[in-house]
């Protein structure tokens, strides 16, 4: 992959894995509940959906999802559907004076698997990686057109995770703040707020 190419591509990735979403957010709020490791393995999930969507974007098949209004009405319906239920969960959430310890791996996965189907749930996303990843895709270059995405998606998914680390990290960072049941609370319901915002972004998104 050409190097002057990747030098425009680190900024410009970097700069949308960092933008305020409902996968960081969900980042944030599980390390100032359960710590920077398990928000950063719980982020795994989130990478996971990401892989599965560049594959597709790879493969061409989004083709179908830019085509097919049902099916691009079915998926960002579930996908809103899910972030209103998370919304209530935090917003409903009894307010403990610490941190929560019940079962490290269940709650693991558990967090994993909601940072999957929201990340899933987000037909925008893939279409994200149909419309941005190929900008830097150079036609007359040796190394084939398949490999380079391939390696722009490995990059994409390296910046991810980093991002995923540094919204743990401020979580951490804020977590002896949000221990208090007042500052969780509203932490909880600014948390279920946006979320619930991010779904009605959702709503009313179109495919392009």
């Amino acid at each position: 992959m050409d190097a002057s190419n990747l030098l425009l591509f680190v900024p410009a990735c970097f700069a949308l894995n960092m933008a305020p979403g409902p996968n960081n957010l969900l980042s944030l709020h599980n390390a100032s509940r359960y710590g920077l490791r398990t928000a950063c393995l719980a982020g795994g999930g989130r990478l996971l959906a990401f892989a599965a969507m560049i594959a597709l974007a790879a493969m061409g098949l989004t083709v179908v999802l830019h085509t097919s209004e049902y099916l691009f009405l079915g998926i960002k319906l579930a996908g809103a559907a899910y972030l209103f239920y998370i919304a209530w969960q935090l917003w409903r959430a009894p307010v403990a004076t610490g941190p929560v310890d019940d079962s490290p791996r269940r709650g693991l996965w558990r967090l994993a698997r909601q940072e999957f189907w929201v990340a899933a749930g987000n037909p925008k996303a893939i279409l994200l990686f149909t419309a941005f990843l190929p900008q830097f895709v150079t036609v007359d270059s040796s190394t084939p057109f398949a490999e380079q995405f391939l390696w722009l998606g490995l990059w994409f998914l390296l910046l991810e995770w980093i991002a995923i680390a540094v919204y743990a990290g401020l979580g951490v960072f804020l977590q002896r703040w949000f221990n208090r049941p007042r500052a969780r609370r509203l932490f909880n319901r600014v948390s279920a707020s946006l979320l619930g915002c991010a779904g009605i972004g959702l709503l009313v998104a179109r495919p392009r």
